[in-house]
């Protein structure tokens, strides 16, 4: 086959259909986001009923004044319980978001908060591992792991943009 033959053949990326790819590639995208945000809020959510994890996030819920005052009022269990549960309810928002443009804004301030909570646990939690000289080597736990909350937040932050237009549309 010639090269001229070829090229009479194949489509032809023009402007207008890389944008329509991107709008595709952009939907399918925000339902992925949705649904693994979701994902890690309801299935963290859960595991936080129970004692291993209630015990494993002791030290970050300590680290900082924004979570520490809830072992003031509720037992290390109990605190567990009630974030899990607001993860599990976020979780639940944010699936219902897919239909319902309030349930999708409101979820996705759910994890804005969540993820912004988590995120500062970097400012206030043992983050860096000493051996290796401090900043900027992360340790495993609990460094490493709370990084990733960078990027949740970030996508809760889309999920809340997307909301907001959704809801517009309804207006």
């Amino acid at each position: 086959m010639s090269d001229a033959t070829f090229t009479s053949t194949a489509p032809t990326l023009t402007a207008s259909r890389l944008d329509r790819l991107g709008d595709r590639v952009s939907r399918i995208s925000l339902s992925a986001v949705r649904l693994t945000s979701a994902t890690v809020l309801g299935w963290i959510g859960a595991m936080k009923f129970t004692a291993y994890e209630a015990v494993a996030i002791q030290g970050l819920v300590q680290s900082s004044p924004l979570t520490a005052w809830l072992y003031d009022v509720l037992s290390v269990q109990g605190a567990s319980n009630l974030i899990g549960a607001v993860e599990i309810a976020t979780a639940l928002l944010l699936l219902l978001g897919a239909k319902f443009p309030k349930a999708a804004l409101l979820g996705a301030l759910g994890a804005l908060a969540t993820f912004a909570v988590t995120v500062s646990f970097l400012f206030t939690a043992p983050v860096t591992e000493p051996s290796l000289g401090g900043f900027p080597a992360l340790s495993v736990v609990p460094g490493q792991f709370l990084l990733k909350d960078i990027v949740l937040l970030a996508a809760a932050g889309l999920l809340a943009g997307d909301a907001l237009r959704r809801l517009a549309r309804t207006l």
